[in-house]
C-alpha cells in the first residue's frame, strides 16, 4: 500500500482517538450555567479569609488575657513586626525567591520523570510487580531520611536539596498515575483498540487523559511532598554553596531563639503552600471535574 494511502487511513483514526475522551466528557458535562466570579469568591475564597481573621482575633485575645511570656507566646503584632523587619532587610524576598525556584524546578523535574515511569508501571504488569512495591515503600519513607546520604554524595550544594525533592515527589506522582490508570473503564480501552490504537498511542491518547483525576491527585500530593522535603533539606543543609531559603531562615530564627521570627517564617511557608494550591491545582481540578460533569456548583 502506498504511504499516502496509509496516512489517509490512519489520520481519521488518530483524530477519533483525540476526540474520544472529549466526547465522553461532553456527554457527562452539566449543561447548566457556571458560577459567577462573586459567587465563586463568596463560596471558595471568603470562608478561609474569615477563618484566618477569627483565628488571629482569638490569638490576640489569648495573649491579652493569659499574658504569657513574650519569648514563649508572642502576639500576632510581634510576629507581624518580625515579618516586616525581614522584609525591610531583604531576607524575606531572598528566602522566598530561593525556595520557590527550588521547589518549582524540582517539582517539574519530578513530573517529567514520574509521568512516564508511572505510565510504564501501569501498563506493563511484570515491571509493576517488580518495581511497584519499591515505589510504594519510597513514598512511605520520610524524605528527610535521604538528607545525610545526599550530603555525602553531593556535599552542601543545591543538588542535595533537589535530590531530596525528587525522592519525595516522584513516588507520589507515580502512584497517583497508577491509581488513575487502574480506574479507567475497560470499555474505553476497547474503543481505542477498535479505532486502531497501538499500545503506545492507546496509553498516551486514551488511557492518560482518562486517568487525569488520579494523576492530578498524585501531582497535588507530589507538590506537597516536594515542598515539605525541601523545607527539611534546607533546615538541615545550611552552609556551603546552598542559597538562603525559607528553611535556612527558619533555622536562623531558631538558633537566635527568636520565636516571632520562627512563627513568621512558618506562616510564610504555609501561605505559599496555600497560594500554590489556590492558583495552580484548584483551578485545574475544577476544570477537570467540570468537564466530566462531576462538579456540583451552587448559586445557580
Amino acid at each position: 500500500m502506498p504511504p499516502e494511502d496509509l496516512l489517509e487511513q490512519t489520520a481519521p483514526a488518530h483524530d477519533d482517538l483525540r476526540s474520544l475522551e472529549a466526547g465522553l466528557d461532553r456527554l457527562q458535562t452539566d449543561p447548566e450555567r457556571r458560577q459567577g466570579p462573586w459567587s465563586r469568591f463568596a463560596t471558595s475564597v471568603l470562608p478561609p479569609i474569615v477563618f484566618v481573621l477569627l483565628a488571629l482575633v482569638a490569638w490576640q485575645l489569648y495573649v491579652v488575657i493569659a499574658q504569657p511570656r513574650p519569648d514563649l507566646g508572642p502576639s500576632p503584632l510581634a510576629v507581624a513586626a518580625s515579618l516586616g523587619e525581614a522584609w525591610e532587610s531583604g531576607r524575606l524576598q531572598l528566602a522566598v525567591a530561593t525556595s520557590l525556584e527550588r521547589g518549582i524546578i524540582g517539582f517539574l523535574i519530578a513530573v517529567a520523570v514520574g509521568t512516564p515511569l508511572g505510565l510504564l508501571l501501569a501498563e506493563v504488569r511484570p515491571i509493576r510487580r517488580a518495581v511497584g512495591p519499591i515505589i510504594s515503600g519510597l513514598q512511605v519513607l520520610p524524605s528527610v531520611a535521604w538528607v545525610p546520604a545526599a550530603i555525602i554524595w553531593f556535599g552542601l550544594t543545591d543538588a542535595t536539596v533537589y535530590f531530596v525533592i525528587l525522592m519525595g515527589a516522584i513516588p507520589s506522582i507515580v502512584n497517583g498515575l497508577i491509581a488513575g490508570v487502574d480506574q479507567v473503564p475497560p470499555q474505553l480501552r476497547r474503543v481505542g483498540t477498535v479505532l486502531g490504537a497501538r499500545r503506545f498511542r492507546l496509553a498516551t491518547l486514551v488511557v492518560l487523559p482518562a486517568a487525569l483525576p488520579g494523576y492530578v491527585a498524585g501531582l497535588k500530593q507530589g507538590w506537597a511532598f516536594s515542598w515539605r522535603s525541601m523545607m527539611a533539606a534546607e533546615i538541615i543543609t545550611t552552609g556551603g554553596t546552598i542559597g538562603f531559603g525559607l528553611g535556612a531562615m527558619l533555622d536562623n530564627s531558631r538558633f537566635l531563639a527568636d520565636l516571632p521570627g520562627v512563627l513568621a517564617t512558618i506562616l510564610v511557608i504555609l501561605a505559599i503552600g496555600i497560594l500554590i494550591e489556590l492558583v495552580c491545582f484548584a483551578p485545574l481540578e475544577r476544570r477537570m471535574l467540570r468537564r466530566r460533569g462531576l462538579l456540583q456548583e451552587s448559586g445557580r
